[in-house]
């Protein structure tokens, strides 16, 4: 059941769990997760990234992938199908294709030009009938060419821009894209509970949850975090178990050179991801 996040994130944020996103790359990536939310009767959000939806041919593509696979599957959890990272441009393609929220990243602009065009934004996909997610801080990492170093954000900005009415807030808190280095700090705890008491009943969103420690991401949970993105993690299951299965040479058993059998153990790692990762957030059963 396609909707928007708005009304899965003020149910987790006022039920103290987190809604699990997970990007989608593919056909398989996308009924593994879509699957495993309706196993679990969880609510869902699929992120597609600009560089994903160029891969998968466009927005309008993805869009109807997930529309055709959600009806075709059976799925009545509530799904969201969201732009992770989005451009001011991206954001409009996104609206056009038929998404059902979309995130606008202006966090590499100053202020004053994040504000502007964010507040432009949510009477837009308001409009629409969509969700939007802004961002305040760096997140470290590299995501689809754009760098941050993981600056934390500031409490007062967020502010700024949960008062334009966007229905999740993403803070930088020290969180990173990709694999975590050995000498991570960790979350900022301190400004992540700064940032709930400036912006009250916002859903905040912790990005790079891939690698942050369980209690962590619990924790962050209690301090107001409704959203948990997962990408990262998903990737390196598909990949170990894909090269299990070519280096115990299944792929040259009989037809095991299919891509139905070839990419299978990938997907039921996938699954098995997106299963602990909802079972940690404590969305299961809460669709």
């Amino acid at each position: 059941m396609l909707v928007s996040a708005t009304e899965m994130l003020k149910k987790a944020k006022e039920g103290h769990y987190a809604v699990g996103h997970f990007n989608i790359n593919n056909l398989e990536w996308t009924k593994a997760i879509l699957q495993t939310a309706q196993e679990l009767n969880s609510p869902v959000i699929l992120g597609v990234s600009e560089g994903a939806g160029k891969y998968m041919t466009g927005f309008g593509t993805v869009a109807s992938m997930v529309r055709a696979m959600d009806k075709d599957l059976g799925i009545t959890v509530p799904v969201a199908l969201h732009l992770d990272h989005g451009t001011y441009d991206g954001c409009y393609k996104c609206i056009k294709a038929g998404f059902t929220s979309i995130m606008f990243d202006g966090s590499h602009y100053a202020i004053e030009e994040n504000l502007e065009k964010t507040k432009e934004l949510v009477a837009v996909a308001h409009g629409m009938g969509m969700s939007i997610e802004a961002e305040v801080g760096a997140i470290g990492g590299e995501e689809d060419g754009v760098v941050g170093m993981g600056e934390c954000a500031d409490p007062a900005e967020c502010k700024q821009i949960a008062d334009l009415g966007v229905d999740m807030l993403a803070a930088g808190i020290g969180n990173i894209h990709g694999k975590y280095p050995a000498n991570w700090a960790g979350l900022s705890f301190e400004t992540l509970d700064a940032i709930q008491q400036k912006t009250g009943v916002m859903p905040l969103v912790l990005h790079g949850g891939t690698g942050i420690p369980e209690e962590m991401v619990k924790k962050a949970i209690t301090l107001g975090v409704a959203k948990v993105n997962v990408n990262t993690e998903c990737q390196l299951a598909f990949q170990e178990a894909t090269r299990k299965y070519v280096e115990a040479g299944k792929d040259l058993e009989g037809k095991g050179f299919d891509p139905r059998k070839l990419l299978a153990p990938g997907v039921e790692a996938i699954k098995a991801t997106v299963k602990a990762k909802m079972e940690l957030f404590g969305s299961v059963g809460r669709a």
